[in-house]
This record gives structure tokens, sequence and C-alpha cells, in this order.
């Protein structure tokens, strides 16, 4: 299947420009304890039919990795409200937690495989 995507260019593209926002914002809601981690991933599995939460997503990916993409993004457009440092973040990779490659980050960590929320 090929599809040709004619868009112009945006810091991450279309995915990480819509994917890494939604993260964040997740976090944000971590920050000001809206919900519980479990609750956040859970509602958006159940309620956007993705099929993994945006917390737990930030953890496979690693936090070290979605820390550099959000703090590149906040320096380079600073006038942009969509992009943001949530507090828990910044403190879980100043921790060295960093997700699944530390084995705990939102979520313990089997190697792969995610267990109960920290």
């Amino acid at each position: 299947y090929y599809y040709r995507f004619v868009f112009r260019d945006t810091p991450g593209f279309i995915v990480n420009r819509i994917l890494v926002p939604n993260c964040m914002q997740a976090m944000l809601m971590v920050d000001r304890q809206d919900a519980t981690v479990h609750d956040i991933d859970v509602s958006m599995q159940l309620g956007a039919g993705v099929p993994m939460g945006p917390l737990k997503l930030s953890d496979y990916v690693g936090l070290d990795t979605m820390y550099n993409i959000a703090s590149g993004w906040v320096e380079k457009y600073p006038d942009e409200p969509a992009f943001v440092l949530p507090r828990c973040l910044v403190e879980k990779v100043e921790a060295g937690h960093l997700g699944r490659k530390t084995g705990q980050g939102f979520y313990h960590w089997n190697g792969d495989k995610p267990g109960k929320p920290v």
C-alpha cells in the first residue's frame, strides 16, 4: 500500500507533532494529579482506541528520548503552547528512570514487558 503525503515542514512532521504533545499533556495530568498513570492510559486505550496509553508509550520509547524531543522543541519554539516539559518527566529523567530501558519510568518493566505503574 502506498500513499503520498504532502505537508508543510513542521517539528516532528505529522505523527510526532501530534503524538509527543499528547504524551506531554498526559504527563501534565500526572503533575496536577488529575488522574493516575493507570487511569490515563486505560482511558486512552478504551476511549481513543489506541493500543498503548501515552505514558506507557513514553516509557516504551524512552523518557530520555521524549525529554530530548520536547526540550528541543521548547527551546526552538518558545511561543508554541503545545511544547512543554512536564515536571514529572524532568524528575524521572534526572533520577535516571527512563522507562523500559532502565526498568522503571511511569511503569515497572521486566525487559519489554510492562508491569504495574510506579
